[in-house]
């Protein structure tokens, strides 16, 4: 029996009644209804009702009653209107069904792991990771590969059309420092030696524009060997972008042009014909991170002058060491529990903060047992500051203000949750800028570059290179979208002088460049045009477009926190013959498979 489809399981409606059709996919359902069998059939696109009658085929509805679900089967027949009141608004073909003739079962399949049929009952990840292409089948992940699929057609026709060049660059290449471990691959020909897998392909792309490429593009796969979270895989996919002969407001204004199109054509969503921009120094004093979620308020507050002047010892010791005191205003939280103070107060344990103080604003003013140890001035102070209203509540975190800025920018992001303040359809965009050029790295006990090394410092403290480094901001910005950092960018460094300074101020000696930059300075040595780019995150702008938390639901075959495919088992070992080839000495760890 031919297995070719005239229709897909969503297409059939009563314009078809009286045709003759062939469909092939999966068992859904199967119903036995003594004299009739109901199968609902299933194709990625939807479910079509198959009926088998003993009066039509007598054979077909013998061989029926042995099908089971996820069994594939083609099935030829009449498309007739579903009886009276059986009709199912649900379906898109809910009010038709098709009387088979002939059908062949093309394939059995053994009871899966978990149901099919209903891809909202709870399985566990690990499970249904083992089982990805079954996963896949139930239809939501399915449904946010799709997704991915669209938002790729629409990255590649917007950028074509704006005349940036599709370049495809090496997968393997140098190892260079980028902020993560690289994936090394050994090679046979030159034993000893190793190829990595590119964390970016920023030195590549920045060589197109030595080139004359002048706008490139790609649709990048990168590799980081970093620790894993909700919102990163060991390796992704970027939208990898750079342009000649441009300016920061040149590149924010075309990222913000491919949003439009992006959320228009993937949601239906009109991003704002404005994106508000913020400096870094600005985000991390009002919300403790670079990457703020502004779907809902509840900023930050410095209240240091205030707690200087209390009698409260914690807040006093922590600023005499140089630390400093903020404060959440909690709207409406003044009916949260003691119990749920304390489960914060764990919370924000995890990152190394010792405790939360807390009071509570009620008809007679601010109340809780440190209260006593602020004045009536302080804590009218306070309620000002804070902006405190009737049934508010104050929480209030004192540390150096690393720990501060982090306790309480995951704080502020639980609350958020646990309130229900953040409308899921609400979508909020956000240009960071100012970075850092340089931090401080205790551990090598030298500067290191904040993004990578061929950023443009801000030219307002180019003369700051050499005084001071830490004080020199980088020409970067970042794209923030609900929280997630989706984009980040810079102008890069086109002058052979500039780059040499700021490797300077890294502490690179000329021979530890030479080894690891060598062939990139070589080439600004030839004329290099000014020149600045950006990376969005491809599978992040999808988590977004899909709502979702986790990067996993929208890669089709993803690892899992701890950079392990569970499906096939991998990282494996290899036989010996291959580590022979390669002159290498390696023993094996055994790694326990579910």
């Amino acid at each position: 029996m031919d297995y070719r489809r005239t229709h897909c399981c969503n297409e059939l409606s009563k314009d078809e009644i009286g045709k003759i059709v062939n469909l092939s996919g999966w068992v859904h359902r199967r119903r036995d209804h003594g004299g009739l069998i109901f199968i609902d059939l299933r194709d990625r696109f939807g479910l079509t009702q198959l009926i088998f009658d003993p009066e039509i085929s007598k054979k077909a509805h013998e061989v029926a009653s042995s099908l089971r679900s996820e069994w594939v089967i083609t099935a030829k027949g009449k498309v007739r209107a579903r009886g009276e009141g059986l009709t199912n608004p649900k379906l898109e073909t809910g009010e038709i069904e098709v009387e088979v003739e002939t059908f062949e079962i093309l394939s059995k399949a053994k009871t899966p792991p978990f149901s099919i049929c209903d891809d909202k009952t709870e399985t566990h990840e690990e499970t249904r990771l083992k089982y990805r292409y079954l996963d896949i089948r139930r239809g939501d992940v399915l449904d946010k590969l799709l997704m991915r699929n669209k938002a790729m057609i629409v990255t590649r026709s917007f950028l074509n059309n704006e005349g940036f060049t599709e370049v495809t660059t090496p997968i393997l290449g140098r190892s260079t420092p980028e902020g993560a471990r690289d994936y090394l691959v050994p090679s046979r020909t030159y034993p000893g030696n190793f190829y990595s897998l590119p964390q970016s392909p920023q030195l590549f792309k920045q060589l197109l524009m030595v080139s004359g490429m002048d706008r490139y593009f790609q649709i990048a796969n990168c590799f980081r060997d970093e620790d894993l979270r909700a919102d990163r895989q060991p390796e992704f996919t970027q939208i990898d972008i750079e342009m000649s002969f441009a300016y920061p407001e040149d590149i924010q204004e075309i990222i913000h042009r491919f949003l439009k199109a992006l959320f228009k054509e993937c949601l239906n969503y009109d991003v704002p014909d404005t994106i508000p921009s913020m400096s870094y120094r600005d985000c991390m004093e009002n919300y403790g991170t670079d990457r703020p979620d502004l779907r809902f308020k509840m900023p930050l507050v410095r209240v240091d002058a205030i707690a200087k002047d209390s009698d409260f010892t914690v807040f006093k010791e922590q600023l005499q060491s140089g630390g400093c005191v903020k404060a959440l205003c909690v709207k409406g939280g003044a009916e949260i529990s003691r119990k749920e103070i304390d489960r914060y107060t764990e919370f924000v344990g995890k990152f190394g903060l010792r405790g939360l103080g807390w009071m509570k604003m009620q008809e007679g003013g601010l109340a809780s047992s440190i209260v006593k140890f602020f004045s009536d001035k302080q804590l009218k102070a306070l309620e000002e500051t804070l902006e405190a209203e009737k049934g508010d509540l104050l929480l209030f975190a004192a540390a150096n203000e690393s720990l501060v800025n982090q306790s309480l920018d995951h704080l502020r992001r639980l609350i958020a949750r646990d309130r229900n303040l953040i409308n899921p359809n609400a979508y909020e965009f956000l240009w960071v800028t100012d970075f850092p050029c340089f931090e401080w790295d205790a551990e090598e006990d030298r500067p290191q570059a904040t993004h990578h090394p061929f950023t443009m410092p801000h030219p307002d403290d180019l003369e700051l290179l050499e005084q001071d480094p830490l004080k020199v901001r980088s020409n970067a910005y970042d794209i923030i979208v609900n929280g997630y950092e989706v984009g980040g960018g810079s102008q890069r460094i086109h002058d052979f002088e500039i780059q040499r300074k700021v490797f300077q101020a890294l502490k690179l000696d000329g021979e530890e460049v030479k080894e690891k930059f060598g062939f990139f300075t070589e080439a600004l040595q030839y004329g290099t045009p000014p020149h600045l780019g950006i990376a969005l995150g491809f599978d992040r702008l999808v988590m977004i477009l899909t709502k979702t938390e986790n990067i996993r639901d929208v890669i089709a075959f993803p690892k899992t926190q701890k950079a392990s495919d569970l499906m096939m088992q991998c990282p494996s070992s290899v036989h010996r013959k291959q580590l022979d080839e390669l002159e290498i000495q390696a023993e094996p760890k055994e790694i326990s498979w579910i």
